[in-house]
C-alpha cells in the first residue's frame, strides 16, 4: 500500500476527517446562527419580532388598550385605527401589542416549569435505570395518555380562571415530553467512553450529570423547549378562548378570538388578527426549533 492510500485510508487526516474538521471550524467561528438553515432563520426572524411587539408595548402602545369609546365600537380600519376597533371601542392594534406580552410570558413560565422538572426526571431515569426509570416512563406514559389540553383545562378548571394557572396547567402538562428527551440524550451520553471511565473512577452521580450528561443533551432540551412554546401558545389561546385562561380586561389573543365569535358578521376583522398572530407565532417558534433540531442534534447534524 502506497503512503497516499494510507494518509487517506487509515491516517485521521483523510478526506472525512479533514470535512468534519473544517465543518467544526467554520461553527465556532461563524456560530450556530450561520449554521441555522433558511427556514429557521425565517422562524427566528418572526419570533424575534414578536418578542420586539411585547417589549415595546410595555412602553407605547398607539391607543390605551384598556381605553373603551363606544361611539367608535366595531369600526373597520381607519387612520387612527388601523385595525379597526371592538366591541367596546378599543384599538385593537394597541390589544394586539399588549396581548403579545401575555402570550410570551405565559410560554416563558410554562416551558421553565416542563423543562425544570421534566429535565431532571428523565436525566435521574437515564442515570439510574431500573425501577426509577421505570416509575418516571410509566407516570409519563400515563400523563401522555391524555390530550395535553385537556389536562390544561382540567388544572385551569381546579385552579381558577388566571393567568398564572395557565402557566401552571401548561407547564405540568408539558413535563412528559422534556422528561423523554432527557431520557433518550442521557442513556446516549451514559454509553460514552468519558463517561465509563468517570464512573470507573468513582466519581458521585451528581458530579457525571453536572458535568458530562447536562452539557452534552443541553441542545435537545433547547430543541424541545422551543417546539413547547409554540404548543403553550396555541394552549394558552385555547384557554383563554374558553374563558379558563387570562381574565378580562387583561389583553389576550386567545381572549380576543371569543369576544370576535359574537360579531363575525359585522366586523370579522375581530377574529382575523388575532387569528394571524397566533399563526405566526406559532409558525415561527417550530420554524426555530426544526432550526435548531438540524444545527443541535447531533443525529440530524451527521445526515447534513
Amino acid at each position: 500500500m502506497s503512503e497516499a492510500d494510507t494518509g487517506t485510508q487509515g491516517s485521521p487526516t483523510g478526506p472525512e476527517h479533514v470535512d468534519a474538521a473544517e465543518t467544526a471550524t467554520v461553527r465556532r467561528r461563524h456560530g450556530p446562527l450561520r449554521s441555522l438553515p433558511a427556514t429557521g432563520l425565517i422562524g427566528l426572524l418572526i419570533v424575534a419580532a414578536v418578542v420586539a411587539v411585547a417589549l415595546v408595548s410595555l412602553v407605547w402602545t398607539p391607543h390605551d388598550p384598556l381605553q373603551a369609546v363606544p361611539e367608535q365600537r366595531l369600526s373597520g380600519p381607519t387612520p387612527q385605527h388601523p385595525l379597526g376597533t371592538d366591541r367596546y371601542g378599543r384599538d385593537v392594534a394597541s390589544i394586539l401589542m399588549a396581548g403579545a406580552q401575555v402570550t410570551l410570558a405565559v410560554g416563558c413560565v410554562a416551558v421553565a416549569i416542563a423543562v425544570l422538572i421534566g429535565t431532571p426526571l428523565g436525566v435521574l431515569a437515564g442515570m439510574r435505570r431500573g425501577w426509577t426509570e421505570e416509575l418516571v416512563m410509566r407516570g409519563s406514559d400515563v400523563v401522555l395518555a391524555f390530550p395535553a389540553l385537556l389536562l390544561a383545562i382540567m388544572a385551569s378548571a381546579i385552579m381558577g380562571a388566571s393567568t398564572w394557572s395557565a402557566m401552571a396547567a401548561i407547564g405540568l402538562a408539558s413535563v412528559p415530553g422534556f422528561a423523554r428527551v432527557a431520557r433518550a440524550g442521557t442513556l446516549q451520553v451514559m454509553s460514552s467512553d468519558f463517561v465509563l471511565a468517570a464512573r470507573v473512577a468513582a466519581q458521585p452521580e451528581a458530579r457525571i450529570a453536572r458535568r458530562h450528561v447536562l452539557p452534552n443533551i443541553v441542545g435537545l432540551v433547547v430543541v424541545q423547549a422551543s417546539v413547547t412554546f409554540a404548543l403553550a401558545i396555541l394552549a394558552e389561546a385555547a384557554l383563554s378562548f374558553l374563558g379558563l385562561g387570562t381574565p378580562p380586561p387583561e389583553p389576550s389573543w386567545g381572549r380576543m378570538l371569543q369576544s370576535a365569535q359574537d360579531h363575525l358578521a359585522v366586523a370579522p376583522h375581530l377574529a382575523v388578527w388575532p387569528g394571524l398572530a397566533i399563526a405566526l407565532a406559532v409558525l415561527g417558534f417550530n420554524l426555530l426549533g426544526d432550526g435548531l433540531r438540524d444545527v443541535l442534534d447531533p443525529r440530524t447534524r451527521g445526515r447534513r
